[in-house]
């Protein structure tokens, strides 16, 4: 055997014993601080997405903005998340999942804060970009750097009952919203969210870098001293049986279009499009619907817009206790379909009353959110960790595009079709949706050196 040969032997062996020792580490005491440290950037990451629709409201009368600006607000954000996604995504893939995290939170703050400032439509829709930019960047590499600190067993709840805070946040969010604009004006709003991504800022600078992407690098020693500090928190170990022997190489981007990865990448890039397409579209309109198209006072608007946030904890909720057991694709394959029956119910009695789009509306978009959510779990899961980051900066991508498309082509379908002719639309997008989701990879109870060779 030549000493090349020996060399990357003996890595190999090294990358499966360090692996194995971290896959046999059950949720302790040590993963508190990471997920209540990560935790508090989604959170105010939820803040920051959703501010801009309760702003909307008062922005829409003094700049006099029309239906289609209104959509381009919106999506300023989302096409700057799109672009941070693949930015920063590159940069966990190569610099490592923390520092990644920090120069996203930092980024989205300074803009958070530059957005108060704004005094017009241009203004505005330039900071947001780069606010969003910022927060693309964050929400995929958290996701996954808690992915990778994740033992197969219990995955599904461990991580979805992280991925809560975010719905959380935006219920929380809708709440000061409602409260916050009508009493001291929209620019408050931009200000909290963007000071305290900065207060929590420092506390990344304690995180520890993700064992997974250590290994993949390998820098095997700097591993084994997370994985040692994760062993010293519990004696409990959990039995593991996986095959590691490709962790260690190295990948590029077009391995998502490999033929093993092909049909993962297309189902998950079209789940992301559609589940966003929808959740993001209700959640950034309904405020402004309230308000222009059913005529209620700003401050009945953003109270009716905030049940919807509501709605979506209460079915997260209950998602994260059963997601372990039901499994990711019936889960996903079932929440898109009732999605689809509850739109279509709106379209069918034409959207006439603000209380059937607040019932029906907030019970579609909670179905849907708990989606959105999933499939924050499910993308790190079906990638190995050498492309997991790039892997899932990639799938969320297509949110972002969703999320930036979704908002203008409701705001041009509403000045031509009507609001009714909007939910037809959502609920066919639900059902498309539905039949995607049933080409999903089950990954339940595996490990992720199973599901992702």
């Amino acid at each position: 055997m030549s000493e090349n040969a020996r060399i990357e032997s003996s890595s190999t062996n090294r990358a499966s014993e360090l692996l194995t020792r971290l896959a046999s580490i059950p949720f302790s005491r040590w993963h508190i601080k990471p997920r209540v440290i990560i935790g508090s950037a989604t959170f105010f990451d939820g803040f920051d997405s959703l501010s801009l629709a309760y702003a909307l409201p008062v922005l829409i009368g003094m700049w006099h903005l029309k239906p289609s600006q209104i959509g381009l607000l919106i999506a300023s954000g989302y096409l700057g998340q799109a672009l941070g996604a693949l930015i920063f995504g590159t940069i966990a893939e190569r610099y490592g999942r923390v520092f990644s995290i920090k120069g996203a939170i930092f980024l989205m703050s300074v803009m958070g804060i530059a957005c108060m400032f704004a005094g017009n439509f241009n203004m505005l829709f330039t900071f947001r970009f780069l606010q969003g930019v910022g927060l693309g960047g964050e929400v995929p590499i958290a996701a996954t750097y808690i992915n990778e600190l994740s033992a197969a067993h219990g995955r599904g709840k461990f991580f979805m009952l992280y991925e809560m805070i975010f719905p959380i946040s935006l219920m929380l969010t809708a709440q000061v919203g409602a409260f916050i604009v009508p009493h001291y004006g929209w620019k408050w709003i931009f200000l909290i969210g963007g000071v305290t991504g900065l207060v929590i800022l420092p506390l990344f600078f304690t995180l520890k870098e993700s064992p997974r992407w250590l290994i993949t690098k390998g820098k095997f020693d700097e591993a084994e001293h997370v994985i040692k500090e994760m062993e010293a928190s519990t004696d409990v170990r959990v039995p593991v049986s996986m095959d590691v022997n490709k962790t260690a190489v190295k990948s590029k981007w077009t391995e998502l279009f490999s033929p093993f990865y092909r049909v993962r990448t297309l189902v998950v890039w079209t789940l992301w499009f559609s589940a966003y397409f929808i959740s993001n579209g209700l959640n950034n309109w309904l405020p402004s619907l309230y308000k222009t198209v059913y005529k209620l006072p700003l401050s009945e608007s953003l109270h009716a817009a905030s049940l919807t946030n509501v709605v979506q904890v209460c079915i997260v909720l209950a998602c994260a206790f059963l997601i372990d057991k039901i499994g990711r694709r019936r889960w996903a394959t079932v929440a898109f379909l009732v999605a689809g029956c509850l739109l279509g119910a709106l379209f069918l009695n034409g959207a006439t009353s603000a209380k059937s789009v607040m019932y029906l509306g907030s019970l579609s978009y909670g179905v849907v959110g708990s989606i959105t959510v999933l499939l924050y779990l499910y993308t790190p899961e079906i990638y190995p960790t050498r492309m997991r980051a790039i892997g899932t900066a990639f799938a969320t991508t297509w949110l972002r595009l969703a999320s930036a498309i979704g908002p203008m082509i409701i705001g041009f379908v509403l000045d031509a079709k009507g609001i009714a002719s909007v939910f037809a639309g959502f609920a066919a997008i639900c059902i498309i949706g539905s039949l995607v989701a049933m080409r999903m990879v089950e990954t339940s109870g595996k490990s992720l050196e199973e599901i992702a060779p």
